[in-house]
Protein backbone atom coordinates (compact mmCIF):
# COMPACT_ATOMS: atom_id res chain seq x y z
CA UNK A 1 0.00 0.00 0.00
CA UNK A 2 1.08 3.57 -0.72
CA UNK A 3 2.51 5.24 2.38
CA UNK A 4 0.12 7.86 3.72
CA UNK A 5 1.25 11.46 4.15
CA UNK A 6 0.23 13.44 7.18
CA UNK A 7 0.33 17.08 8.23
CA UNK A 8 -0.91 19.39 10.97
CA UNK A 9 -2.92 22.58 10.53
CA UNK A 10 -3.76 25.18 13.16
CA UNK A 11 -6.10 28.17 13.28
CA UNK A 12 -7.12 30.07 16.43
CA UNK A 13 -7.63 27.29 19.02
CA UNK A 14 -8.33 24.57 16.43
CA UNK A 15 -5.79 21.86 15.62
CA UNK A 16 -6.31 19.32 12.84
CA UNK A 17 -4.23 16.32 11.83
CA UNK A 18 -4.69 15.20 8.23
CA UNK A 19 -3.81 11.79 6.77
CA UNK A 20 -3.66 11.67 2.96
CA UNK A 21 -3.61 8.40 1.06
CA UNK A 22 -4.35 7.27 -2.51
CA UNK A 23 -8.05 6.68 -2.95
CA UNK A 24 -11.27 7.86 -4.57
CA UNK A 25 -11.71 11.28 -2.97
CA UNK A 26 -13.45 10.42 0.30
CA UNK A 27 -13.01 13.10 2.98
CA UNK A 28 -13.73 12.09 6.59
CA UNK A 29 -13.63 14.44 9.60
CA UNK A 30 -13.80 12.83 13.07
CA UNK A 31 -15.31 9.64 11.58
CA UNK A 32 -18.07 11.58 9.76
CA UNK A 33 -18.36 12.65 6.14
CA UNK A 34 -17.08 16.23 5.85
CA UNK A 35 -20.40 17.43 4.40
CA UNK A 36 -22.13 16.16 7.54
CA UNK A 37 -19.46 17.55 9.91
CA UNK A 38 -19.31 20.97 8.19
CA UNK A 39 -22.99 21.66 7.31
CA UNK A 40 -22.29 25.11 5.83
CA UNK A 41 -21.32 25.10 2.14
CA UNK A 42 -18.60 27.74 2.47
CA UNK A 43 -16.85 25.60 5.12
CA UNK A 44 -17.06 22.57 2.81
CA UNK A 45 -15.48 24.71 0.07
CA UNK A 46 -12.64 25.65 2.46
CA UNK A 47 -11.86 21.97 2.98
CA UNK A 48 -12.00 21.16 -0.76
CA UNK A 49 -10.07 24.25 -1.91
CA UNK A 50 -6.45 22.92 -1.80
CA UNK A 51 -7.47 19.72 -3.62
CA UNK A 52 -9.19 21.74 -6.36
CA UNK A 53 -6.22 24.09 -6.69
CA UNK A 54 -3.79 21.18 -7.07
CA UNK A 55 -6.31 19.50 -9.45
CA UNK A 56 -6.27 16.20 -7.52
CA UNK A 57 -9.96 16.04 -6.53
CA UNK A 58 -11.00 12.39 -6.37
CA UNK A 59 -7.44 11.00 -6.27
CA UNK A 60 -6.82 11.03 -2.52
CA UNK A 61 -8.70 9.87 0.56
CA UNK A 62 -8.44 12.39 3.39
CA UNK A 63 -8.89 11.48 7.06
CA UNK A 64 -9.02 14.43 9.46
CA UNK A 65 -8.82 14.49 13.26
CA UNK A 66 -10.07 17.90 14.43
CA UNK A 67 -9.89 19.23 17.98
CA UNK A 68 -10.61 22.53 19.70
CA UNK A 69 -11.98 25.81 18.46
CA UNK A 70 -15.16 26.17 16.43
CA UNK A 71 -16.27 24.82 13.08
CA UNK A 72 -14.82 27.71 11.08
CA UNK A 73 -11.42 27.45 12.78
CA UNK A 74 -11.39 23.70 12.23
CA UNK A 75 -12.30 24.09 8.54
CA UNK A 76 -9.50 26.61 7.97
CA UNK A 77 -7.01 24.50 9.93
CA UNK A 78 -8.01 21.53 7.75
CA UNK A 79 -7.39 23.63 4.63
CA UNK A 80 -3.83 24.40 5.78
CA UNK A 81 -3.15 20.79 6.77
CA UNK A 82 -4.39 19.38 3.43
CA UNK A 83 -2.22 21.89 1.55
CA UNK A 84 0.83 20.86 3.62
CA UNK A 85 0.12 17.16 3.06
CA UNK A 86 -0.21 17.74 -0.70
CA UNK A 87 3.26 19.30 -0.69
CA UNK A 88 4.66 16.11 0.83
CA UNK A 89 2.99 14.11 -1.95
CA UNK A 90 4.30 16.32 -4.76
CA UNK A 91 6.44 19.48 -4.27
CA UNK A 92 5.36 20.70 -7.73
CA UNK A 93 2.02 21.77 -6.23
CA UNK A 94 3.81 24.50 -4.27
CA UNK A 95 3.50 27.46 -6.72
CA UNK A 96 -0.28 26.98 -7.18
CA UNK A 97 -0.96 26.46 -3.45
CA UNK A 98 1.26 29.38 -2.47
CA UNK A 99 -0.37 31.72 -5.00
CA UNK A 100 -3.79 30.81 -3.59
CA UNK A 101 -2.50 31.55 -0.05
CA UNK A 102 -3.11 28.06 1.36
CA UNK A 103 0.37 27.58 2.82
CA UNK A 104 0.24 30.56 5.19
CA UNK A 105 -0.82 30.02 8.79
CA UNK A 106 -3.30 32.70 9.89
CA UNK A 107 -1.68 34.12 13.07
CA UNK A 108 -4.76 35.92 14.39
CA UNK A 109 -6.04 34.80 17.76
CA UNK A 110 -8.19 36.16 20.57
CA UNK A 111 -6.96 39.42 22.08
CA UNK A 112 -6.52 39.20 25.83
CA UNK A 113 -8.81 40.99 28.26
CA UNK A 114 -7.35 44.16 29.83
CA UNK A 115 -7.90 45.27 33.41
CA UNK A 116 -10.28 48.21 33.76
CA UNK A 117 -12.24 46.90 30.77
CA UNK A 118 -15.19 44.56 30.45
CA UNK A 119 -13.58 42.67 27.52
CA UNK A 120 -10.44 43.21 25.43
CA UNK A 121 -11.47 46.69 24.28
CA UNK A 122 -15.02 47.20 25.57
CA UNK A 123 -15.11 49.52 28.57
CA UNK A 124 -17.55 49.34 31.45
CA UNK A 125 -20.65 51.45 30.92
CA UNK A 126 -20.00 55.09 31.91
CA UNK A 127 -22.63 57.05 33.79
CA UNK A 128 -22.18 60.79 34.05
CA UNK A 129 -24.87 61.12 36.73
Amino acid sequence: MEKQKNAVGRRKEAVTRVFLSKGDGKITVNNKDYKEYFPLVYLQNQVEAPLKTAEVTGKFDVVVNAQGGGLKGQAEATKLAIARALLEVNPEFRPALKAAGYLKRDPRGVERKKFGHKKARRSFQFSKR
